[in-house]
């Protein structure tokens, strides 16, 4: 059984860091695209950040480019989020998937982040 397991949100000011964390359990998903989404209450959920196999081509949403930075150890089987200078509106949960046979598929349980002003 595929788990993605986050780790690394919380309660953060305004301006601060936060660095999250997904542990695959599987070697497998060393081989496929990643990313990075979030649902905020009464939102959709949306694409933060993904970013290829081998950690060498990264993508971005406009809200969070140059804030943001998406990257990936696949010898620990595991993707992270660094999330730099925060803002209130980026309060959501957060969750990281893994993308198979094209889409988006297998997904995290998700960790909140909430920023506070």
């Amino acid at each position: 059984q595929v788990q993605l397991v986050e780790s690394g949100g919380g309660l953060v000011q305004a301006g601060g860091s936060l660095r999250l964390s997904c542990v695959a359990s599987r070697r497998t998903f060393n081989l496929r695209p990643m990313g990075w989404f979030r649902q905020a209450p009464g939102k959709e959920r949306e694409l933060v950040a993904q970013v290829s196999w081998s950690g060498g081509s990264t993508s971005y949403a406009d809200s969070v480019k140059g804030r943001f930075t998406i990257s990936r150890d696949n010898a620990k089987n595991t993707v992270y989020l660094q999330m730099n200078s925060l803002k209130p509106e980026d309060t959501a949960v957060y969750y990281c998937a893994a993308n198979v046979g094209g889409t988006y598929n297998y997904w995290g349980q998700g960790t909140q982040v909430t920023v506070s002003s």
